[in-house]
């Protein structure tokens, strides 16, 4: 029985998608599949409609070949397709059909399942959009399964590349590379996702800037835009973090899988780039909490602020109440009721009551 576990390799290079000369067959009706073949390093024409078993018969016929079976939206009859195909296990077969996991790697026999997210940052909505994207790598095929229908770069189904003359991926644009073996076409779409990270980080740290601006002018508003941005970059967090461990687990099996010395290179730098990412975010997300409190602590002190005009008010009011509720009280015998001079003196006494009270406030800075 296939064995479900953790293990380890992967390589950076530049973008996604090139223009440029054939490679794909087109989708069988009924699915946007693309299928491509790689002999030796170089790009070869699939023949058309080319099913998922056609493809690994090919790939296995001969050494140095590879076949890359891409789906850009895939469906449920492509993932039956391809577990009868691949023979996948039935656990790996229900992964497949399930999204929104975090990154992780598995391994079922011969065949190496990773889940990997790529992150893009819309500055419109200041939010991380994440894309979801499902790896199967065996013995010279590999499968790479978009399962929110778009690419690293966000672009959608409508805008995939569904030609010759646009369908040839930069995944295989190295000819030295792909000469490596299939785990090349995993480290080149690992690299493309921790290189996308970037633009996101600065995207997130121009926003902290301008909440830092916001939270010193006294914008009460600026507390929800943390609370809001710094989810976002808790989630990044979550895919980076997580992205950290299936590269070292990848790392872990260079040895026993025969990973080639020249992709554990790629790899190391794969690693390196990322851990600075990871570490980029982790300082953002403890940035924003400091700002949080900084701007809770800001809060707080207008808010005493406030308080003491408000005391002081108060008291200067309860001046004139005080002496006005005892004279008001209606009783017979009581000190000055009947003297001329009572009611401009008892008016008198309010306001130097209040006119001392108020410079007391206003040397104690509380006016």
């Amino acid at each position: 029985m296939p064995q479900r576990q953790n293990d380890g390799s992967a390589p950076r290079r530049p973008g996604l998608f090139r223009r440029g000369s054939g490679g794909q067959a087109p989708a069988a009706p009924g699915t946007t599949r693309r299928t491509t073949y790689v002999v030796d390093g170089r790009l070869t024409s699939a023949p058309p409609h080319t099913s998922i078993a056609d493809a690994l018969r090919f790939s296995q016929e001969e050494p140095g070949r590879i076949a890359l079976c891409l789906f850009p939206d895939p469906t449920v009859d492509d993932i039956a397709e391809l577990a009868d195909a691949w023979g996948l296990h039935p656990v790996l077969v229900e992964d497949l059909q399930v999204a929104g996991q975090r990154p992780k790697l598995e391994r079922y026999g011969d065949v190496l399942f990773l889940v990997v997210r790529s992150a893009r940052y819309v500055d419109e909505a200041e939010e991380v959009d994440f894309s979801e994207f499902h790896v199967l790598v065996r013995p010279n095929s590999v499968a790479v399964l978009c399962q929110d229908g778009r690419w690293v770069d966000g672009s959608d189904d409508a805008t995939l590349p569904r030609n010759a003359e646009t369908a040839d991926h930069t995944l295989l644009d190295d000819s030295e590379l792909l000469g490596l073996g299939p785990e090349a076409v995993v480290y080149r779409l690992l690299d493309v996702i921790v290189d996308g990270y970037t633009p996101v980080l600065r995207g997130l740290a121009i926003d902290q800037e301008q909440i830092e601006r916001q939270v010193f002018s006294g914008d009460a508003a600026v507390a929800e835009r943390i609370y809001r941005l710094s989810q976002e970059v808790i989630d990044l967090r979550h895919a980076t973090s997580s992205l950290v461990d299936v590269v070292a687990a990848l790392r872990k099996g260079f040895d026993r899988y025969g990973i080639p010395d020249a992709l554990q290179t790629y790899l190391q730098d794969v690693a390196d780039h990322l851990t600075l990412v990871d570490g980029r975010v982790s300082e953002l997300r403890d940035s924003l909490s400091q700002i949080l409190n900084v701007n809770a602590t800001l809060v707080s002190q207008r808010q005493n602020e406030d308080m003491k005009k408000i005391s002081g008010w108060a008291a200067i009011l309860f001046a004139p109440t005080l002496i006005a509720a005892v004279y008001g009280m209606n009783f017979d015998n009581m000190p000055e009721l009947h003297w001329a001079l009572g009611y401009p003196l008892a008016v008198g006494g309010m306001i130097a009551f209040a006119a001392v009270l108020y410079i007391t406030f206003k040397l104690k800075k509380w006016m």
